[in-house]
């Protein structure tokens, strides 16, 4: 019945249920007089909660490029998912894994395709709050709340709003559009995914009630020496439940994590290492610088695409100021509306 609507209004719809059977799954419908679909791919996580995601590559059409001067590439790439639902912590590798493996996605696809610079807009119903790991470590790709951007909220104002009351209950905010426009700085994917991990093995720790030396002295183990091994550090994320089953870190992100800790590449973390790449995660500031400036255009910088967030609402009303009214019914999840608008911007040329 609503695909058909859709179809009636003018929408091109693309599908994707989730893996074995669940009964569920994801619906993007794009308006066909808006955006040309220029691309489709699916990804499958085939991990434990059996969720999937979409990516649309999509091209602006009349009005909407009649606005724009010059030549530039009016593209934008869409993605569509639905997070696990954290039911219990041993889940939170799990859900910051599902999103890397579509950051990876994006990545992969803009490589093969030789993309330039390009608004990413991520959307979906992300099971988890701006207190969670999946925020800070999206954020640290620089992505936005669409929502708090428009409202000002900063990272700290997750009270302010709710999008969901989930079957315990509980409200909560979890649905987000997310933007990264094509001038955001950021940190290399892949040393943002391993601060996300260590996030998450320093909470482990300290709701251990471990104080750094504790943690240091539980990450050695039965070593003599004031230094952290391989097998040790194994072993410590063994313990957490971070490594060792199905749906928890595979060799590879286990090697990553330990390359990124081990920061003069002797094969063991000393304390210094320890602390600032583990406990305070402060000892990385690399960062892909993607900015420039207009004066600073004749070399190395480009003009693209990107949007400025307008506005953006939640329905019903209520839960823009935190409540949930008991007398909605058309839906757990309220309904998010974000307004952009198409503006020029100046980023660095890809290599």
């Amino acid at each position: 019945m609503y695909l058909k609507r859709l179809g009636d209004a003018g929408y091109s719809t693309f599908k994707l249920a989730r893996t074995n059977d669940r009964g569920d799954g994801l619906l993007t419908a794009v308006r066909s007089d808006c955006f040309r679909v220029l691309n489709y791919r699916e990804l499958h996580f085939n991990d434990f909660g059996d969720r999937v995601a979409q990516l649309l590559h999509v091209q602006l059409t009349a009005p909407f490029s009649q606005i724009q001067r010059g030549n530039l590439q009016q593209e934008i790439l869409i993605v569509n998912t639905h997070l696990l639902f954290p039911h219990d912590s041993s889940l939170c590798i799990v859900r910051l894994h599902q999103v890397y493996k579509i950051l990876q996605f994006v990545e992969a696809y803009q490589n093969e395709n030789k993309l330039n610079h390009m608004p990413i807009i991520l959307c979906g119903d992300w099971n988890g709050s701006k207190r969670g790991h999946v925020y800070k470590f999206l954020r640290s790709q620089g992505f936005e709340s669409t929502y708090d951007t428009a409202h000002q909220y900063t990272d700290n104002d997750a009270h302010k709003w709710v999008s969901h009351r989930n079957h315990r209950g509980n409200i909560c905010g979890v649905d987000f559009i997310w933007l990264c426009n094509p001038n955001k700085s950021r940190k290399p994917l892949k040393t943002s995914w391993c601060e996300a991990v260590f996030g998450i093995l320093r909470r482990q720790l300290r709701k251990a009630s471990m104080a750094e030396n504790d943690a240091f002295a539980f990450l050695k183990g039965d070593n003599h020496g004031d230094f952290i091994t391989s097998s040790a550090f194994c072993e410590a994320l063994h313990q957490v439940n971070l490594i060792g089953h199905p749906s928890g870190l595979g060799f590879q992100e286990t090697r990553d994590l330990w390359i990124q800790a081990d920061t003069d590449a002797n094969g063991v973390l000393d304390y210094e290492e320890f602390k600032n790449m583990i406990w305070s995660c402060t000892g990385s500031d690399q960062k892909e610088s993607l900015t420039g400036s207009r004066e600073e255009s004749e070399e190395g910088t480009k003009e693209a695409l990107g949007f400025k967030v307008k506005n953006a609402v939640l329905y019903p009303s209520e839960a823009e100021r935190g409540i949930w009214p008991e007398n909605y019914t058309l839906s757990d999840h309220a309904r998010l509306t974000v307004v952009l608008s198409a503006e020029n911007m100046w980023c660095c040329s890809q290599s």
